[in-house]
């Protein structure tokens, strides 16, 4: 079994969909610190062709509150509103919107349950398969140092792989891990653009632009454009 481990994000961009699409089991980090300034509760769109940042407010947010302490304000009109007015010429637009207002509508304020739910919610729409749970619901060792979290989470759930974004190769060793009798990868995502209307592509978006220009088939393609090393 492959499993991955990444911290909740809301609707976060293409690279982690990647990974929980690489993966067999996906684990939301959610009993680790809150990260501010980070994408758990923000992430980029286009407006006016421009890369802009849109954010959900946290309600007594900090650095040293874990992540499933913490609650989404219900103030999030203003964000619903610019993604309307930015996509609504896109083509997809009419069958995107309802997953993103059913997300940022919702009663829901828990920060991993939505940002956990603004994932599977994009799966759901592809019809591909996304298993996953989160790591508060596990007995690990959350004493141990950050990597010994992670063999402790890949024994509990008798896993001998693992894969991890590439930008962790400067923190994870590849023979360490296989000490532990894992064996671990990594993910980059490969080059790509898509049209984005009459504008210079911009990448690293949210998935929500993604959705917006492109069918359901070609999301698929684009899941699949990465490289495992």
């Amino acid at each position: 079994m492959m499993l991955a481990v990444m911290q909740p994000y809301l609707f976060p961009y293409l690279g982690y969909y990647q990974l929980a699409y690489h993966a067999n089991k996906f684990i939301f980090y959610d009993d680790v610190n809150f990260i501010k300034g980070g994408y758990i509760n923000r992430n980029n769109i286009l407006v006016n062709g421009q890369r802009q940042l849109f954010t959900i407010p946290v309600e007594k947010s900090s650095s040293n509150r874990k992540i499933n302490e913490l609650h989404f304000s219900n103030n999030r009109k203003k964000v619903v509103k610019t993604i309307e007015q930015s996509y609504r010429r896109a083509p997809y637009f009419e069958a995107v919107i309802p997953i993103v207002c059913e997300i940022l509508n919702s009663s829901e304020t828990h920060v991993p349950k939505l940002c956990s739910d603004s994932v599977g919610s994009v799966f759901k729409y592809l019809g591909l398969e996304f298993n996953s749970s989160f790591s508060s619901d596990l007995h690990y060792d959350r004493d141990a140092s950050a990597k010994d979290k992670l063999y402790s989470i890949c024994k509990i759930l008798k896993t001998d792989k693992y894969c991890n974004m590439k930008n962790g190769q400067s923190q994870y060793s590849k023979d360490e891990f296989a000490e532990k009798g894992i064996e671990l990868s990594f993910l980059e995502m490969a080059n790509f653009s898509y049209y984005q209307g009459k504008n210079d592509f911009v990448s690293h978006l949210s998935i929500i632009d993604i959705l917006m220009w492109n069918d359901k088939s070609a999301v698929k393609a684009l899941m699949e454009k990465y490289i495992i090393s």
